[in-house]
């Protein structure tokens, strides 16, 4: 295939884009800690999009563009029998994976799903295999999928440790669309040079406006906007393989380049190395489909919730003491439009938790949304920062999501102060969590496919060894439906 150059001023390769384009080529080899991680992330994303399936906002927008269109070599998505090209396999795959915004999590400066990369790197992989299969070549394994899966999760977390595109009015799903972009090319065969080239596209695209995410405009886009990024991460990386040029001043030149036009003229930084930090401390959804920064206030209101449920027209007030970027991203007062308006409510979460003992995605449904005491009890809530859960959260040490929880009640009295610092999905809670990621996985199996099929899949899963060494076709077939009962 040819190679084009990158072009554009005179002068060297943005540093970034060079680390970047460095450790895609130039690290393949993982430790255990991380491609053991990596093995949960998958099955949990994929999990996540099966579960999504049940909700038909989020089926309609699966399938092809045109109805009838047949691709040769299609990648599969699982859960359906679309056979689609890798774009727009990897758009239906990431947006059912990001649906229920219950797959893995990563928080820094900014924010994001890191396994919302799985939708390209699973589409484009499913695709190449195929393609190899064809010319006699062996197919690419679940194993180069864990090892893309690392990659895409330092790509992208990385970018967030020190780089904030919500402070700007961006979504962070641009560095999705960076990371994919990124770990595609490689998968494709891809040299140095062409990973730049993508790069400096994904980083050229630009990145959408936060406001879908945001009152007064809070609707179903954030559910989708992962699945946008990461299928025009692969659609780069694709016209990179053909030989389309890149420009190696994409961030730092004058005026025009990403750093001034995005980042009001601060530098996009990375780390000094990139390894497989993120995805060893990567934050997991375990038993709560909730925005993160609200997992451990909605912990803290479960555990309250035996002692408020008989008392809840006594309740004077709920008070909730977390931190910063909680406060500014997730706590609402007034309505709220629609399910992705409640799911991202810090005070719509804590008071499911205090009512019900636990959290479903149906909770945020119309039909559950419909019930007074839940706008009663936000109107008695009190959200306040803490200093320290503030500084915990960035502390590199730390990454704690802490939050605490009391109610007080008319009659003066009032129960203790609930405090939880770190989730259930933290990596300081991992031994207990893993046991219910694998519950969880096979729940939500379980709300698609007939119970023979969910033990096939879980059979073939349970096992790393045995599943690393397997064709990525074969395991995507894993997931497609079986009507034969």
């Amino acid at each position: 295939m040819p190679e084009a150059q990158t072009t554009g001023e005179i002068g060297e390769v943005d540093a970034v884009l060079e680390q970047i384009a460095d450790y895609v080529v130039g690290q393949t080899t993982f430790g255990d800690t991380a491609l053991c991680t990596a093995h949960l992330t998958m099955l949990d994303a994929i999990g996540c999009g099966i579960l999504a399936l049940q909700y038909p906002a989020c089926t309609r927008h699966l399938g092809p563009l045109v109805e009838g269109t047949v691709v040769p070599h299609a990648a599969r998505v699982p859960g359906t029998n679309y056979e689609l090209d890798p774009v727009l396999a990897a758009f239906d795959i990431g947006s059912m994976i990001r649906w229920l915004d219950y797959n893995d999590t990563w928080l820094a400066k900014e924010w994001g799903h890191p396994s919302d990369n799985l939708g390209g790197i699973l589409a484009l992989c499913d695709h190449e295999s195929r393609v190899r299969t064809t010319r006699g070549e062996p197919p690419l394994t679940v194993a180069d999928v864990l090892t893309a899966l690392v990659q895409a999760h330092e790509i992208q977390g990385s970018l967030a440790l020190e780089n904030s595109l919500n402070a700007h009015g961006f979504d962070h799903v641009l560095f999705v669309k960076i990371a994919t972009a990124a770990v595609a090319t490689r998968l494709l065969g891809g040299s140095k040079a062409q990973v730049v080239n993508a790069v400096s596209n994904a980083f050229i695209d630009n990145a959408s406006l936060r406001t879908y995410r945001h009152a007064p405009n809070t609707g179903w886009r954030k559910s989708w906007a992962a699945g946008d990024a990461t299928s025009r991460g692969v659609y780069l990386a694709l016209m990179a393989h053909k030989g389309e040029m890149g420009y190696r001043r994409a961030l730092t030149a004058p005026h025009w380049g990403f750093e001034d036009v995005v980042m009001g003229g601060e530098p996009v930084r990375l780390p000094e190395t990139l390894g497989s930090y993120v995805m060893e401390n990567v934050l997991f959804k375990v038993s709560y489909p909730a925005e993160f920064h609200a997992q451990t206030a909605l912990e803290a209101a479960i555990r309250l919730h035996g002692q408020v449920a008989a008392r809840l027209d006594d309740i004077e007030q709920v008070a909730i003491r977390t931190h910063e970027s909680a406060i500014r991203i997730i706590s609402k007062t007034g309505p709220l439009m629609n399910p992705a308006d409640r799911d991202h409510c810090l005070q719509y979460i804590v008071a499911i938790g205090l009512l019900f003992g636990t959290l479903t995605s149906e909770h945020y449904q119309d039909a559950a949304a419909a019930d007074p005491r839940i706008d009663r009890l936000r109107a008695k809530m009190v959200v306040e920062e803490c200093k320290r859960y503030s500084e915990d959260y960035l502390n590199p040490q730390k990454r704690s999501i802490a939050s605490a929880v009391q109610v007080r009640f008319t009659d003066g009295s009032a129960t203790e102060w609930v405090e939880v610092e770190y989730p259930i999905g933290h990596p300081r809670r991992r031994d207990e969590g893993v046991p219910k990621l694998w519950e969880k996985f096979a729940a939500n199996l379980s709300t698609h496919f007939h119970s023979a099929q969910v033990e096939r899949i879980l059979a073939a899963c349970r096992s790393y060894d045995t599943l690393c060494a397997m064709s990525v076709p074969a395991f995507v077939e894993l997931f497609v439906p079986d009507t034969t009962g």
